[in-house]
């Protein structure tokens, strides 16, 4: 009887011992409590928690991601766009983060939320849609000061998409299509200038060269006549016209 009394005890005893064996992973940290009370940090490895005595929570301290969703913003002139982002954070105090913030990831998230409403809420669409990087520091600046006092420490913040409101995209595209126009308009004038002033110089030049003109008219006639299905319209002088009417009241 005290036999089995003694290997009963030893089984609970080992049940007990083996249920206060808690394995920590490389990437984690536990922070431990006894009776309630904060009493250090359970490094990765095999560590050891007194049943009903301790407790200890899992903290990862891997680098995380926080898809920010779309958010209804108002930008400085008060247009109103969609923004969403992507925003990267790790946990660089395991305590802080258990004991400063009911649940950091979910707490991350609601600030980059506002935090981005705010400043989009400060600048004007051409800058929003031109300068992202800059709005992207700056959000993230914000969010990794105020989270600071939880142990974390925002990596990036990333915009990912700007949703324009359908008639904003209509007045942008005609707006571009119509700069489109207007420089393949200047391009064609510069392209009709710069002709202009190459022919202005060959005829200044053949002009000076006795003969030279009739070359050029024979050489264009010569390159006509290559091809059967060209006409040829040969001009004559206007003196020569009236040398013939001449001819013909004799």
């Amino acid at each position: 009887m005290v036999v089995f009394v003694i290997g009963f005890l030893l089984f609970w005893l080992v049940l007990f011992v083996l249920s206060g064996l808690k394995i920590i992973h490389q990437y984690e940290k536990g922070v431990k409590f006894t009776l309630g009370k904060y009493t250090g940090i359970l490094e990765p490895g095999l560590n050891m928690v007194v049943p009903v005595i301790q407790s200890w929570e899992k903290v990862d301290i891997r680098v995380a991601v926080v898809d920010v969703p779309d958010q209804d913003c108002m930008t400085k002139e008060n247009i109103s766009v969609k923004v969403n982002a992507v925003l990267y954070y790790k946990v660089t105090d395991a305590t802080k983060s258990i004991l400063e913030v009911e649940n950091y990831h979910y707490a991350v998230s609601q600030l980059a939320q506002t935090t981005m409403r705010d400043v989009v809420g400060e600048v004007e669409l051409d800058e929003l849609l031109s300068n992202r990087d800059a709005i992207s520091n700056k959000i993230r600046g914000i969010v990794d000061k105020a989270t600071d006092p939880w142990g974390i420490k925002v990596v990036s913040v990333d915009l990912k998409h700007i949703e324009l409101p359908k008639e904003m995209v209509r007045t942008m595209a005609k707006a571009a299509e119509a700069e489109r126009e207007k420089r393949a308009v200047i391009t064609k004038a510069q392209g009709e200038v710069m002709a202009a002033k190459n022919m202005s110089k060959a005829a200044s030049m053949l002009s000076k060269t006795k003969g030279a003109l009739h070359l050029r008219t024979l050489q264009s006639i010569n390159d006509l006549s290559s091809d059967q299905s060209n006409t040829v319209i040969v001009a004559l002088p206007l003196e020569v016209l009236r040398a013939f009417e001449g001819f013909g009241k004799k």
